[in-house]
């Protein structure tokens, strides 16, 4: 088959949605099709394939949703004049879905969607958007969502979609299957007696980074490290000081006591280790779809604890492998823990070792017999094949 995967941002860029892309992209390869990734330009990227993955680069900026400039106008000609099979549009609300959603219907290919939970439903200024989606939803030749529970397969519900297919995240065979041969505690300097909490997102002001810090400095807990990888963390550094006082001022004396912060910025096999080092993978995230870094801790036998964000229930009733903490959710659809219930849950579940056993096995196991990028691409591969028939 020839297919095209549309999204934001690709290689080398870092993040959750061009992991997913680039991962059933060169699933697919490896199976003999054909694919070609439409993405943003990236000044590091000096290559037009990766791994047998073509590239195609449009220079365009933000999110807009109406055409402006040449390049804009260039990526919607190229949509229109596209010869293959099937086209998926990964993530809503970003410019390589939005200029698509007004042509679907002359666009030749098998059309598909991964709107990818739709983060900005309940917000005022995607009101006009959504309500134009409600339209543009049934112009795709089949709809993706990665729960069957959220907000975005509801919408769909609601509007009287048909098509829809539930296909879940996953986690990476090739990264998973063995721990890399790295020591974390040696590289940064953490205790070998210290239990370590692991997050892992690149600083938004939503992957909750500040709730982390501030459920673990309330906890109680000694003789442990909150070890936070992720891009722009100098600037979440810097953020801190002038936004959150209060908790920089008691992170500062936590210094003194037996437990450690750590935030930085690493390498993708140093974090793979730390998933596998580490005794909780901790996650207090405001927004979310479909956590992939649930599935990674899943697929090291690594614990999590984390919200009720986006489908991190299902994520943990599928793979036996966390709990959820308890939740609140502001009229945006963003979510935060209940900080003194959410603290205790931290404390408790880091100090009972058998449950988080329990926690490792469930989930290792699970991953490896679901939630490989593997299996998951071969899902999307009989997708495809299905609507080609």
């Amino acid at each position: 088959m020839k297919i095209y995967h549309a999204v934001e941002s690709y290689f080398p860029s870092v993040g959750g949605m061009q992991e997913v892309v680039r991962q059933l992209s060169e699933r697919m390869v490896f199976l003999g099709h054909e694919v070609t990734v439409l993405t943003r330009f990236h000044t590091e990227r000096n290559f037009t394939e990766l791994n047998g993955v073509k590239i195609i680069q449009f220079n365009i900026e933000g999110n807009p949703f109406n055409p402006v400039s040449p390049e804009d106008h260039r990526y919607i000609e190229f949509l229109l004049q596209l010869n293959g099979d099937v086209i998926t549009f990964f993530a809503a609300q970003q410019w390589a879905t939005n200029f698509a959603l007004p042509h679907l219907k002359q666009i030749k290919l098998k059309k598909v969607s991964v709107p990818t939970g739709y983060s900005g439903l309940f917000r005022d200024e995607f009101r006009d958007y959504f309500k134009q989606m409600q339209h543009w939803i049934h112009d795709y030749d089949m709809n993706v969502y990665l729960s069957n529970e959220y907000r975005d397969i509801n919408f769909a519900r609601d509007n009287g979609v048909s098509k829809i297919i539930l296909i879940p995240n996953g986690a990476s065979k090739v990264e998973f299957e063995h721990a890399p041969s790295i020591d974390i505690r040696k590289i940064f300097g953490i205790p070998s007696h210290h239990k370590i909490l692991l997050h892992v997102g690149s600083y938004t002001g939503r992957k909750g980074h500040k709730e982390a810090i501030q459920l673990f400095l309330n906890s109680k807990l000694k003789n442990c490290t909150l070890f936070m990888i992720g891009n722009n963390t100098s600037y979440f550094k810097k953020r801190s000081i002038f936004k959150y006082p209060g908790l920089l001022f008691k992170w500062f004396f936590s210094f003194f006591g037996s437990n450690q912060i750590i935030l930085t910025e690493t390498d993708r096999k140093t974090t793979v280790a730390a998933y596998f080092q580490s005794d909780l993978f901790f996650f207090p995230s405001q927004v979310e779809c479909s956590p992939i870094v649930l599935y990674e801790a899943a697929a090291a036998g690594l614990p999590f604890l984390c919200t009720d964000v986006g489908n991190a229930v299902e994520i943990a009733k599928w793979t036996g492998s966390g709990e959820i903490m308890t939740t609140v959710k502001d009229k945006n659809g963003f979510v935060f823990p209940k900080f003194e219930k959410a603290s205790e849950q931290l404390r408790l579940i880091l100090m009972d070792e058998s449950r988080r056993k329990q926690f490792s096995i469930s989930g290792r196991k699970a991953w490896q017999e679901k939630f490989t990028w593997e299996a998951i691409a071969d899902q999307y591969i009989q997708l495809y094949s299905d609507l080609l028939k």
